[in-house]
């Protein structure tokens, strides 16, 4: 018998961390396996699917300019009831946290169509931080049937919530599979970039800080005050080469672009698809972010991460001393980030590798739980 398995994502890191698990459903005999894009993050959405070799399904067009969050979940829910009305998938996989993930699950309950949550159980505790997506991964929670937690803390947060244990399997964060596998391509490959890309002028023996900065949390005043650290660092260590892919949200781009530009050892670069982002990561000597994935993504590697935020929902990250919370305080920023570029002692501590979150099967488990889960759903149906 053969199940349609529905998967919903909308944006970059959704799309990067539902690969792996795409690409193993893609070979399971008894799945019919459908991808639906909400196109939440288009053009960096479609780069992740090239580099994994996949092709959406369904590809939503939800996104108008200046679009609030009520708006897109108005656009999503409507899109998303016809699409489920249409295909009729015997379960919807959402991932972690984005509005796509909530809208996406509660489009779904209300069609009575089971809901399975990878990355589930993430939390800070504060609704309001991260804002909206603290609150979008509990309330995803509260409507899934099946929940894969990365680690057993994760497990323990849903069972605090009223989790039965026999909905939760913890899988490992299939993040740390997409990065082992393309990381390996890379290195069985010598892939290096294009000599017309941006990245092509980095020098192998020159020391190079990568950021990334994202979140709605920091706009405004957040963003000002990690760019004023950025560009006090630059001309700290002018030896050193700063890299910075701008996100496409045009309050990042405004406050970057606006305050950087000027600075000749900051490369700012568009987004960059995985292939080249993984080899930027594994290249750098430090990494600072407000991004989720990346917390799992640089201790992994061994890289120093500094988390440009007051909390995070990844607190195992913490426990091996290789990252750092710095929040958005200029001054804090550039005290740590130099502490690294100038200690040796210090910078060793933390340059080693540590992965709470997996070992690079985490998809695998996914699929076989999802699989034992979809036959006895059906012989239940059957029974009734």
């Amino acid at each position: 018998m053969a199940y349609t398995v529905m998967m919903v994502f909308g944006t970059r890191p959704e799309a990067i961390k539902m690969a792996p698990l795409a690409q193993v459903l893609r070979q399971w005999p008894d799945v019919e396996l459908n991808i639906c894009s909400t196109g939440q993050h288009r053009e960096m959405l479609q780069q992740v699917l090239k580099d994994f070799g996949l092709s959406v399904d369904e590809d939503l067009h939800v996104m108008t300019q200046n679009q609030t969050l009520n708006g897109l979940s108005q656009q999503l829910l409507e899109q998303l009831d016809a699409t489920y009305t249409r295909i009729k998938p015997d379960i919807v996989l959402v991932h972690g946290d984005t509005t796509t993930s909530f809208i996406a699950a509660l489009a779904a309950f209300n069609r009575q169509i089971p809901i399975g949550h990878v990355e589930a159980g993430l939390r800070t505790g504060n609704l309001k931080a991260p804002w909206p997506e603290e609150a979008n991964r509990r309330l995803t929670g509260v409507i899934a049937d099946l929940h894969f937690p990365p680690t057993n803390r994760a497990r323990d947060n849903l069972l605090r919530e009223g989790v039965v244990l026999e909905n939760i399997e913890v899988t490992g964060n299939t993040v740390i599979d997409a990065l082992l596998w393309m990381r390996e391509y890379l290195n069985k490959s010598h892939w290096r970039p294009a000599p017309d890309s941006p990245l092509a002028q980095l020098r192998d023996d020159q020391r190079m800080v990568l950021i990334t900065g994202h979140r709605r949390e920091n706009f405004g005043q957040g963003f000002e005050r990690i760019c004023l650290a950025l560009a006090e660092l630059a001309l700290r260590y002018p030896d050193v080469q700063f890299v910075y892919p701008v996100h496409l949200n045009p309050q990042v781009q405004k406050a970057v672009y606006g305050l950087l530009s000027h600075q000749s050892n900051i490369l700012l670069i568009a987004p960059q698809d995985y292939q080249h982002f993984v080899w930027l990561m594994d290249r750098a000597y430090l990494i600072l972010t407000d991004s989720g994935g990346v917390q799992e993504e640089a201790p992994a590697l061994g890289k120093p991460l500094l988390v440009l935020r007051k909390v995070t929902e990844r607190p195992s990250v913490l426990e091996g001393g290789t990252v750092k919370l710095v929040g958005t305080l200029t001054e804090r920023i550039v005290k740590e980030t130099s502490l690294l570029l100038d200690d040796a002692d210090v910078y060793k501590r933390m340059s080693r590798v540590f992965s709470p979150y997996g070992d690079g099967h985490a998809s695998e488990r996914i699929a076989e739980r999802l699989s034992r889960w979809l036959e006895e759903n059906a012989r239940e149906r059957d029974d009734s």
